[in-house]
């Protein structure tokens, strides 16, 4: 597998990044996590605007979803070869009313499943391309989940947004790469059920025995250092920031 960080950015976009957004591929298929604010653009660095085969959003904040407007503009009225097959999108129970709420004007209720084939995710077990792919519900204001891609005996773990989660431990048990968002300062936020911050989600990390970690999702507010070092300082394990265009082999 190879995973592409589209954008990392959490909260909202910053000077340098677009919001949560992750191309996964393998096998000549391409599995795109989250859209959030700004990804559609750089998205486009990555690979064409129809070369996409399914889309995962965790959840329903604009900052994992809001690029879905834009990219269902792209398809629904796209001048050069008619309007796009519809690509299955993956999100909770509700997403496609969600998205049209927030477009507003499309021409019919039913417009968004012109383009999205909508498939609602609930924690299991299930196949998406040449990938298995794992969820399990996280601890987030609104229905959220993280995600446990596999493919050829390699593993990657991408949190969403959540706070400390026993089940996203076990989501990450021995994965290859954790994705861990990590939005929070240690010792400064203390919201539970929120977001984790860099030393939680060290310790998540660790207690999973996942075997590298990236962290994302830092708002442009967080000093990202302070949550690296924080993150090192209980996870023995490789651990990086994440940054956009960055790519690992899995």
């Amino acid at each position: 597998m190879k995973l592409t960080v589209v954008g990392c950015s959490g909260s909202f976009p910053s000077a340098e990044s677009a919001c949560s957004s992750y191309l996964v591929e393998a096998d000549g298929f391409r599995l795109l996590l989250d859209m959030g604010n700004g990804a559609l653009g750089e998205l486009q660095r990555h690979c064409g605007l129809y070369d996409l085969d399914a889309i995962f959003l965790s959840h329903l904040h604009p900052d994992h979803c809001i690029d879905m407007l834009g990219y269902f503009v792209a398809r629904y009225y796209r001048h050069d070869g008619g309007r796009a097959d519809p690509i299955p999108v993956y999100g909770p129970e509700g997403t496609e009313q969600r998205l049209t709420t927030a477009y507003a004007d499309t021409p019919s209720a039913s417009s968004m499943s012109e383009v999205f084939d909508f498939h609602t995710v609930k924690p299991g077990t299930f196949e998406i391309g040449p990938f298995t792919v794992h969820t399990e519900r996280v601890r987030h204001p609104v229905e959220a989940y993280a995600i446990r891609v596999e493919h050829g005996g390699r593993s990657l773990t991408y949190s969403g947004d959540t706070g400390v989660s026993e089940a996203l431990d076990a989501l990450a048990r021995d994965t290859d790469l954790f994705l861990c968002e990590a939005a929070f300062t240690h010792g400064k936020e203390d919201i539970p059920d929120l977001h984790l911050n860099g030393r939680q989600a060290g310790e998540s990390a660790a207690r999973a025995g996942a075997h590298r970690l990236v962290l994302t999702h830092i708002p442009p507010w967080t000093d990202p250092q302070i949550n690296l070092a924080d993150a090192r300082a209980v996870y023995s394990g490789p651990v990086e920031l994440a940054v956009p265009r960055a790519s690992y082999d899995i």
